[in-house]
């Protein structure tokens, strides 16, 4: 397994639903209504079968013009944690209580501690710069692409390209998240950000993911990484020399897989496959390169 760049002891980012990659995601959701109380109960044990993300990824010609855009821009790397990104969290619930979605902020820092633990090696770093609470029952079960998921973006986000939305939310389809990428702020700028299940976050019932690497690995997306199993066994795959070529999602935390003959064992400890947040723990230096590259250029 190829060196990482951003390591940290056995944890993993992903997300859980489909297998279709999603970037830039629109919905719309009415306007917040107040609930009323309900009872605190906690949330039961979920257990899901399968990690899915549906991050929709640029097109073949947006993907064409990023890399022309990044062929005829010399940028310097930029050092470690030296980039800071204001992270803006938008918890939709459906009433009062962890058990309709309104996590506390004890959990929303535990996110914040798993990011930052993920991305240390990076020149990233991320701070709480605020969070918001929306009782909406007709929001809270969200789906992507809807016109509610578009609705509650344009009300809700805060900041400019450099600012990390964050929404929390119960997802339809069994998804895990989306996100958007950096070249698609430019045309959709009231839309960009990250939408992730609430029981994923540090301590939640989305076993096996419920570490918090759901946002680790749609923050991947965020700036601007593919999933390492991206064209299959081509050689253009993610668009990173370092990672080797995976012809299909990773589960579960499989050592040894090998699908594509020659490029070596699968990635599947790295936060941009699909297996479980206990087993992914790595971005390489080739995805790092890449991610400071397009935030620079986008963000």
């Amino acid at each position: 397994m190829l060196r990482s760049v951003a390591q940290r002891g056995g944890r993993v980012a992903v997300v859980l639903g489909t297998l279709m990659s999603l970037a830039g995601c629109s919905s719309s959701a009415p306007a917040p209504e107040q609930q009323p109380p309900a009872e605190d109960t906690a949330p039961t044990q979920q257990s899901l079968p399968h990690r899915g993300c549906a991050t929709v990824e640029p097109s073949a010609d947006e993907k064409l013009e990023i890399e022309a855009a990044l062929a005829h821009r010399v940028m310097a790397k930029r050092a470690v944690h030296s980039v800071n990104v204001p992270v803006y969290f938008h918890v939709i619930n459906k009433g009062a209580g962890l058990a309709n979605g309104d996590i506390p902020d004890s959990q929303i820092t535990a996110q914040m501690d798993v990011l930052n633990a993920a991305y240390a090696n990076t020149p990233f770093y991320f701070t709480l710069a605020g969070t918001d609470r929306t009782t909406n029952a007709a929001a809270f079960d969200l789906g992507e692409g809807t016109q509610a998921e578009k609705k509650m973006k344009r009300q809700l986000r805060q900041g400019g390209p450099e600012a990390l939305n964050i929404y929390t939310a119960n997802l339809q389809d069994g998804l895990l998240g989306w996100a958007t990428f950096p070249s698609s702020y430019a045309n959709k700028p009231r839309l960009d950000g990250v939408v992730m299940l609430y029981t994923s976050l540090p301590g939640g019932t989305a076993a096996p993911y419920n570490e918090g690497d759901t946002a680790t690995h749609e923050v991947g997306h965020w700036l601007g990484l593919y999933h390492t199993f991206q064209g299959g066994c081509s050689a253009k795959g993610d668009s990173v020399s370092d990672t080797p070529p995976e012809k299909s999602p990773a589960f579960g935390c499989p050592v040894g897989r090998d699908t594509c003959a020659g490029g070596g064992v699968d990635p599947i400890y790295n936060f941009m496959d699909y297996t479980d947040d206990s087993c992914m723990n790595e971005f390489t230096p080739g995805q790092v390169a890449l991610a400071d590259s397009l935030t620079a250029l986008y963000r």
